[in-house]
């Protein structure tokens, strides 16, 4: 039997990349072992039809952490990140639209056509995230602490962030306590009158959650998001080349810190013994012994399917079959002959500027509750929040001439149906999504040259996802921190010695900013030391 590795890490995803980087940079020459041909989990660039291609998944960057963007020095290995400066553009069915800029200034312009009052209220919501982004983004990097019996280095840390809170004032401190139970939808009325707006501004505390705009809590994922980015309708950049892209260079930087990575190499478990990891086999039947093995698998997959059950405590296992992983996040990844014309854009020129952020589609909070309701009961909405991405308008190597692709991130679609399944339903979903859209851009149906869907249950088959959640857990305020993935779990170990979680069902969790694989690698290094 070989020698005994290090450390194996097991899945190929954004944050076990960042975790393989960061260990690889102290000597320690992790191997990353990912089922799929290439790396990236939910962040690849794959060809829907000849000639074009999409990020099949995730259509936005993170942002990365800033700290972790330094680090890795992405740019050296060809990774470029592309911007309109739009960052939204949401279209109403009355044929008006709000095209938000990244520059608060200008899009408080655009504002002041619906309402001089919300253009200021914009301005003041802006400020308030950027204050509080002071706090939370510090509170996404540091270690859960154990609440039973906190450490010294746990009572230091959360010392800290208090005088940091304490330092926003009075009426900010209090704002942000109160704002983090609201429902969403309650947050944003604080601030607008405009429907249109408050469903934009909304939407980012529901994206991708089993939540609608009137679910309590709903306000904390908002805020938890603005912490990297503090622009209110969130972030739109994306690299040149797709997701994959992105990921690619990652790997890259990875493997020149002195990691190895293998690509088709499907882990079927992960092998312990006497409560200690011992290492992992392969679907092919390969043993490959190691002293730790950090899982960038979701809980649920890592703890119930690649484990033996007998390694871990009852009580905890019984505590992960509850931990709620079910999806309702769907995707539809169009070829497109021609840009659709949307006819809230009245001016025609304009249209591949406004066009090239994100587009939302969602005129209204009842609107956005209504998509939400139809998962509830088992079936997917006929009238969906969508968000849209054409990136070929910035970026000309992911289509021919004149040509384009649309990705559109779709809610809600739950993981399991009242009827049927989504082998029957997949082009059921694909075609509810298209005449949502045709519903904005009349001329877009005729325009798609062949459309790729992915449902919940491709996530789960195809990516490895369980249940379908693109996050691997469902992000509501008792998932959230201490409490992610259990209560009494969060700093990245396990019941069992040696084993590690650093995928998006720890804390943050909360998008690819890369956050969960830092935080687990320098928990990590801390045992070895």
């Amino acid at each position: 039997m070989p020698a005994a590795r290090e450390i194996v890490i097991v899945g190929g995803g954004h944050n076990a990349l960042v975790a393989a980087f960061y260990l690889a940079r102290k000597g320690l020459k992790p191997l990353v072992l990912e089922r799929r041909k290439a790396v990236g989990g939910a962040a690849v660039t794959e060809e829907i039809h000849s000639g074009f291609r999409c990020s099949t998944l995730a259509h936005a960057g993170g942002p990365l952490h800033p700290s972790i963007v330094g680090d890795m020095e992405l740019a050296k290995f060809g990774l470029h990140w592309l911007e309109s400066p739009i960052r939204l553009f949401a279209p109403s069915l009355d044929g008006r639209g709000l095209a938000l800029a990244t520059d608060p200034k200008a899009a408080a312009q655009q504002i002041e056509e619906f309402s001089k009052k919300d253009a200021a209220k914009y301005l003041e919501l802006q400020a308030a995230l950027e204050r509080a982004s002071a706090i939370t983004l510090e509170l996404l990097t540091i270690t859960p602490p154990v609440i039973e019996k906190p450490s010294a280095d746990d009572v230091w840390k959360l010392l800290k962030l208090g005088r940091k809170f304490r330092g926003l004032g009075k009426k900010d401190m209090m704002r942000v306590l109160r704002w983090g139970p609201m429902a969403v939808a309650d947050f944003v009325a604080e601030f607008f009158e405009t429907d249109l707006l408050r469903a934009a501004v909304a939407a980012r505390g529901i994206f991708g959650a089993a939540m609608g705009p009137w679910s309590a809590g709903s306000t904390a994922l908002l805020l938890l998001r603005s912490a990297a980015d503090p622009n209110p309708v969130g972030h739109s950049a994306f690299p040149r080349g797709g997701m994959g892209a992105f990921t690619s260079a990652m790997a890259a930087a990875a493997r020149q810190a002195g990691a190895e990575i293998r690509t088709g190499a499907d882990v079927e478990r992960i092998l312990a013994r006497n409560g200690s990891v011992t290492g992992v086999v392969l679907h092919d039947g390969e043993e490959i012994p190691a002293k730790r093995v950090v899982s960038g698998a979701d809980p649920k997959r890592t703890f119930l399917r690649l484990l033996d059950g007998g390694q871990l405590p009852p009580s905890f296992t019984v505590k992960m079959r509850n931990y709620r992983c079910k999806g309702i996040v769907a995707k539809l990844n169009l070829a497109l002959d021609a840009l659709p014309r949307f006819t809230a854009l009245r001016n025609p020129g304009e249209a591949r500027a406004v066009l090239a952020g994100r587009i939302h589609i969602g005129p209204g909070i009842d609107y956005l509750e209504r998509a939400f309701d139809a998962s509830k009961y088992g079936e997917f909405s006929s009238a969906p929040y969508l968000d849209v991405s054409i990136p070929s308008i910035l970026d000309d190597s992911l289509a021919p001439t004149g040509k384009h692709v649309m990705s559109v991130h779709m809610q809600f679609a739950p993981y399991e149906l009242k009827q049927g399944d989504w082998s029957r339903q997949r082009d059921a979903l694909a075609d509810a999504i298209l005449k949502t859209l045709a519903a904005y851009a009349p001329d877009l149906p005729g325009t798609v040259l062949a459309r790729q869907i992915v449902t919940p249950a491709n996530l789960e088959e195809s990516y490895g996802l369980t249940g379908g959640h693109p996050f691997h857990g469902e992000l509501a305020l008792d998932q959230l921190f201490t409490m992610r993935p259990l209560i009494g779990w969060a700093r990245y170990r396990t019941p069992v010695k040696g084993l590690y979680l650093c995928g998006s069902g720890t804390h943050p969790g909360n998008g690819i900013t890369g956050i969960s694989g830092a935080n687990a690698a320098r928990e990590i290094l801390k045992d070895l030391r």
